[in-house]
């Protein structure tokens, strides 16, 4: 059971902030929203910290694969819990999960990588492989060309301007990066990456007042994908989680490595920016630049699991 923890733990959070809590009971466990993690300025709703626990709970379900095992999902189960987002329970053969096992090496393997990327392109069935990969968790992962990309870069650069004269910001972002590993939780200095030389990738900076980081010149072109769902109530967006760490899983396995635009999506007016210009009924959940990595991303920490 702890091993099957240690692996829903490697997810990805905003900030690595971690914002879930585990309880085991016999073959159940529990995955419960952690408010105490909870990013007020960032995530006022709590849709990048549910996603984050979607996540865990599709990183959950690779290692009871892995180990022969399916787990039993209930979403929501109990609506007078709402810190209660999912309770799994071990069953016998993984049946419709069991391909899932396959992904369990790239969990230890998957990174957020702040780094340049080459400017190789994402091939074609690798793209395509991703869009199953989402789909298969219920979501639509869309590659933006044209327009849309013009657009999800302007979106995320006004965003990381509107962040930079944010005192409330900057000091939930002081609180959680520049950290010592040895404290289990948010993002090293080494984590961080280098500063952003050029306009072409508008990454948040998640440490703007380290004064010694180095800038790069980043990849010229930088390639986009929409994960969105039909839908925007807490259950897609545990339901989004899942199948943006199918995808990240599957790309990682892939050689790919990926970060996230996700400041864009913390406020509406430009969240709304990002859905379809034709009129599509999706909802953005995250924004996820792809690639070839030029380096490999050190690893965050974790906090122990008991």
């Amino acid at each position: 059971m702890v091993d099957l923890l240690r692996a829903a733990a490697r997810a990805p959070s905003l900030m690595n902030t971690q914002p879930w809590r585990f309880v085991v009971r016999g073959d159940r466990i529990e995955l419960r929203a952690d408010a105490g993690r909870a990013l007020p300025v960032a995530d006022p709703t709590g849709r990048e910290l549910t996603l984050s626990c979607g996540a865990a709970l599709l990183n959950l379900r690779v290692a009871a694969a892995r180990a022969g095992r399916a787990c039993a999902v209930r979403l929501l189960p109990h609506p007078a819990e709402p810190d209660l987002l999912a309770v799994a329970r071990l069953t016998g053969v993984p049946g419709r999960d069991g391909d899932l096992a396959e992904l369990y090496e790239a969990i230890w393997l998957r990174r957020t990588n702040r780094y340049p990327f080459r400017d190789d392109p994402v091939p074609g069935p690798v793209r395509d492989e991703l869009r199953a990969a989402a789909a298969a968790e219920g979501a639509q992962l869309d590659w933006l060309t044209g327009y849309d990309a013009w657009n999800a870069v302007r979106v995320a650069r006004e965003a990381e301007l509107d962040a930079e004269y944010d005192p409330a910001r900057r000091a939930e972002l002081d609180r959680w990066t520049g950290v010592n590993p040895a404290r289990g939780e948010g993002i090293p200095t080494e984590a961080v990456g280098p500063r952003v030389d050029g306009r072409a990738v508008p990454l948040r900076d998640f440490a703007p007042d380290l004064v010694d980081r180095p800038a790069a010149q980043f990849e010229h072109v930088i390639q986009l994908a929409l994960l969105s769902t039909e839908e925007d109530s807490r259950a897609d967006w545990l339901r989004a989680g899942q199948a943006m760490e199918r995808v990240l899983l599957t790309a990682t396995a892939r050689g790919l490595a990926a970060s996230f635009l996700s400041h864009p999506l913390e406020r509406a007016d430009l969240r709304s920016a990002l859905r379809d210009p034709l009129g599509g009924p999706e909802y953005p959940q995250m924004l996820l630049r792809i690639g070839y990595p030029t380096v490999a991303a050190p690893a965050t920490p974790r906090r122990r699991v008991a």
